[in-house]
């Protein structure tokens, strides 16, 4: 097989967006220093959708939004749906919620003052809340050794329900008021 329908189907494979023939003709181009006709890419990724179209594979090419990507077949559908419902209902561990919450109350923070306040180690817990893309890097801090600074992230926000950090709760949302008398349904 020709190495330019190769490195065509490597970059619709790992590209998490559909490519259009432009962006598929721009990435082969530079990579070859060397102009490639629009009908040599068109005529590459109609090999590739033929190909794919085979009973024996469970992904395909498919035309989306004038771009082209892999996809699992609708037939496979269902399994695909178990996977992501696995992921997306994973819990976080109470480890993740402490680190998460000291982030998210005190940030801009760096791990030494995220540390001294849990009491422990935090780098597993804030490597797995980095991938979960809960907690990001801002930068780094002037502090010595230049510590990197953690804020929360919009699918931090998302995955609480929140638009922006004035909504997080507050102490006095979780405490009873311990000076009153009386019923106050009455």
């Amino acid at each position: 097989m020709n190495e330019l329908i190769l490195k065509v189907e490597s970059i619709i494979f790992c590209s998490p967006k559909p490519l259009t023939l432009q962006e598929i003709k721009n990435c082969i181009e530079e990579d070859g220093n060397k102009e490639i006709s629009d009908d040599k890419i068109k005529k590459f990724v109609e090999a590739l959708i033929k190909k794919y179209d085979d009973e024996k594979f469970s992904f395909e090419i498919i035309k989306l939004a004038n771009g082209y990507q892999f996809l699992t077949k609708s037939k496979y559908i269902d399994i695909t749906k178990t996977l992501l419902k696995q992921h997306s209902y994973k819990r976080l561990s109470i480890a993740s919620l402490e680190t998460l919450a000291i982030v998210a109350y005190k940030q801009p923070i760096i791990k030494s003052e995220i540390e001294q306040i849990r009491g422990v180690n935090c780098d597993y817990t804030i490597n797995k809340l980095l991938e979960k893309n809960l907690i990001e890097i801002k930068g780094k801090s002037d502090k010595l050794g230049r510590p990197l600074i953690y804020v929360t992230s919009v699918k931090f926000m998302d995955y609480f329900g929140i638009n922006n950090l004035n909504q997080l709760p507050t102490i006095q949302d979780f405490s009873e008021e311990e000076n009153m008398i009386g019923d106050e349904s009455k």
